[in-house]
């Protein structure tokens, strides 16, 4: 298989997503593809456990794509041989009471992963410039000072709330968070089809949500939004990665190769020396084990 690179994917200037493959095999066959992420994801898996011990960096990585983009299998089969403990899992939903009570960062910061670990966001922050751009009247409900109705609500609104994600993702990367962020890149085709597997699969039924259809119906209003935040936040300390999302093997290895390939370059991480004394006495310690 050849071999993925990470730059190849990643954003570093204006991108038009229309102009973006959807889809990336590489050729290979579906359960290649599978075994090549089995051999994957067991270093990275491997790389945390590392990373915990060493206790210096947290890894934050972002899943953003349209419904049916594959983001829940993603995280299950990339994550797979990790540590149960050394991964977190956030799928943010509608805002409660308590956190509308707060600043629409607020929730994210506190569910961000503790140094050692990894962090997943299923759905993220950027929901606060995607699914409010295209329903701005979902701003209204967050009481902001000056915003007295959606008119009040206009670019330079969003220029600053670009201005705030980057001050924030900035923030975290500087105190050793390493931040990926993926947008699976899928087709409206292939979402049409999978919304069809999910009517026409009995067990697959109540994935389905009329809400659904509503939602697509504002599909090239929710490329622009994605268009426009991708390329208004895709920073060297925060990159994005657009990930061709129409065969969903190719997503998987295509994310966790760029994981692994990124952080390799953190060639700090390592296990921590054993103090003097513990290794001036392992022989001990051995010895006293074997005679119990």
């Amino acid at each position: 298989m050849k071999k993925i690179k990470s730059k190849t994917y990643k954003v570093e200037k204006a991108v038009r997503l229309n102009e973006l493959p959807t889809t990336d095999q590489f050729g290979e066959s579906d359960k290649k593809l599978k075994k090549y992420l089995e051999k994957i994801r067991v270093k990275l898996g491997k790389f945390q456990d590392v990373m915990y011990a060493h206790d210096k960096y947290s890894v934050l990585i972002c899943l953003q794509g349209m419904d049916t983009a594959g983001k829940d299998s993603l995280i299950r089969e990339v994550f797979k041989d990790f540590n149960v403990r050394g991964v977190q899992v956030h799928s943010f939903k509608v805002p409660t009471e308590l956190e509308r009570s707060h600043d629409y960062l607020w929730r994210h910061y506190i569910a961000l992963p503790p140094k050692g670990k990894f962090g997943v966001f299923n759905r993220t922050h950027y929901e606060n410039v995607l699914v409010t751009r295209v329903h701005p009247y979902y701003i209204l409900g967050e009481h902001i000072p000056g915003i007295h109705s959606v008119d009040d609500i206009d670019g330079a609104f969003w220029e600053k709330r670009f201005r705030q994600i980057n001050d924030f993702e900035r923030h975290l990367a500087e105190n050793g968070t390493i931040i990926f962020k993926f947008f699976l890149h899928l087709s409206k085709e292939e979402q049409r089809q999978r919304l069809l597997r999910r009517l026409d699969l009995q067990e697959k039924n109540w994935k389905f949500s009329a809400g659904d259809l509503k939602e697509r119906a504002l599909w090239d209003k929710y490329q622009w939004c994605y268009q426009e935040a991708i390329n208004n936040t895709s920073k060297e300390y925060a990159p994005w990665y657009v990930i061709p999302a129409d065969n969903k093997e190719a997503a998987r290895v295509i994310v966790a190769e760029i994981l692994l390939e990124e952080l390799s370059k953190y060639t700090d991480v390592v296990e921590p020396e054993l103090d003097e004394e513990t290794r001036a006495n392992i022989e001990e310690y051995k010895r006293q084990l074997k005679s119990e």
